[in-house]
């Protein structure tokens, strides 16, 4: 049993706020997290996966929520919008904090009446699949490091090109780590993605006919870390585009497809403004890129998505313990020089990530990171390239090399 690094700013919500949601893709934790504490809580835990509470919740939701004198954790919520004005009457009529935990795998949040209805009265907390972090038991931040604007001591890393190949194709879904690498692993990803498929997308979209669906997401995993264009992506699957952006939006809902928005200082200035594709897992876009087999991929000239996609994904589940708050994007110029990975504090101030496969680098390495400190000027913290070399190096006005494993053993202290 892992510990989830997100349970500390989960029981500070439960603390002082009447509705606590937990969003997540399917598998990441959620139910096993949220059933915990209503067991330790002296709680209710209904699941609407059972399909008689599922009846209740959607014929009656007011008779389902009776009763509910401690924590009263309702699983798999968007399955029953009809329970949402129920909660805000609920929750009105006692306005005590802590009184329902709720956990989905679609955002219906994204709804704006929905989102209205429940504003000044939930707390939304993301649970993304396991990180390198949760995996060894401790709690890292390279965010933390990386704008504190403190030097990195130096070091050599032992990690192993290999083993980068291993955590990469593992990815971080808790079922997945559990089983056997090779089939066993790949038999799960496969029953995932059908399920994922036909059921939450298709309920979601109260539709049959998404018989595109598979190939979509596999051209996606194709294209992982590259930008997002929806003209050549429609002719790809044989979609119109109108219906190529309604699947997407599905994909988001369902927190699959996670694109990364472009950076801009300046919105005169000329960079690109396409977001980037990136799935959720490193280990699921590995599985539908046919990729698996950590050997084969670490000599492969294909790792660097992969990698790149993996990096971004433990950088967003870092900043969900963080102590420094930041969204990431990417920069590119109209030129061509970019970083795969800016963060930006809410202040404005920005750190660039690049991230390399490469065991060695030389100048044209840092090209991005320098266009992005003169695009950011004094906002600008620091850059690093994150590569699968051995050394920490210093290279230049706040510019480091850095090997891969900084990301959840951060040196700057």
């Amino acid at each position: 049993m892992y510990r989830r690094h997100v349970e500390p700013a989960l029981r500070a919500a439960l603390a002082d706020t009447r509705i606590v949601l937990l969003n997540g893709a399917r598998q990441t934790g959620k139910s096993t997290l949220a059933e915990e504490l209503a067991k330790e809580q002296g709680g209710r835990y209904l699941t609407l996966d059972d399909g008689t509470l599922l009846g209740t919740a959607r014929s009656d939701p007011t008779a389902l929520l009776q009763g509910a004198a401690g924590l009263t954790v309702i699983d798999e919520v968007q399955k029953a919008p009809e329970l949402l004005p129920a909660l805000k009457r609920e929750v009105d009529r006692d306005k005590r904090p802590g009184r329902f935990l709720l956990t989905g795998s679609a955002n219906i949040f994204l709804v704006p009446r929905v989102a209205e209805s429940l504003a000044g009265r939930i707390e939304i907390l993301a649970l993304l699949p396991l990180s390198q972090d949760e995996l060894a038991g401790r709690a890292a931040s390279l965010p933390d490091a990386l704008f504190s604007g403190r030097p990195w001591r130096s070091r050599r890393s032992t990690l192993k090109r290999l083993e980068v190949g291993k955590r990469i194709v593992a990815g971080g879904y808790p079922e997945v780590l559990a089983r056997e690498p090779g089939a066993r692993r790949a038999a799960w990803f496969t029953s995932y993605v059908s399920s994922l498929l036909q059921r939450d997308v298709r309920d979601l979209a109260n539709i049959d006919g998404l018989t595109e669906m598979p190939r979509l997401l596999g051209l996606l995993a194709a294209r992982a870390s590259t930008l997002m264009n929806m003209a050549e992506l429609s002719r790809a699957v044989g979609i119109p585009h109108s219906t190529l952006k309604r699947y997407l939006t599905l994909l988001e809902a369902t927190f699959i497809l996670q694109p990364l928005p472009a950076w801009s200082a300046n919105l005169g200035k000329r960079f690109v403004k396409a977001s980037k594709i990136h799935l959720l897992d490193a280990g699921l876009t590995a599985h539908l890129r046919g990729e698996s087999e950590p050997a084969q991929l670490v000599a492969s000239p294909t790792v660097g998505p992969l990698l790149e996609t993996f990096v971004l994904q433990e950088l967003r589940k870092q900043l969900g313990w963080s102590r420094q708050a930041a969204t990431p994007y990417h920069f590119r110029t109209a030129a061509g020089r970019e970083v795969d990975i800016v963060l930006e504090a809410p202040g404005g101030k920005v750190v660039g990530i690049e991230v390399k496969a490469a065991a060695a680098l030389d100048a044209s390495d840092f090209a991005g990171l320098q266009a992005l400190a003169e695009a950011a000027g004094k906002k600008f913290v620091r850059g690093v390239v994150l590569y699968l070399g051995e050394h920490v190096v210093p290279r230049g006005d706040n510019l480091w090399a850095l090997p891969i494993d900084e990301l959840w053993q951060p040196a700057a202290k």
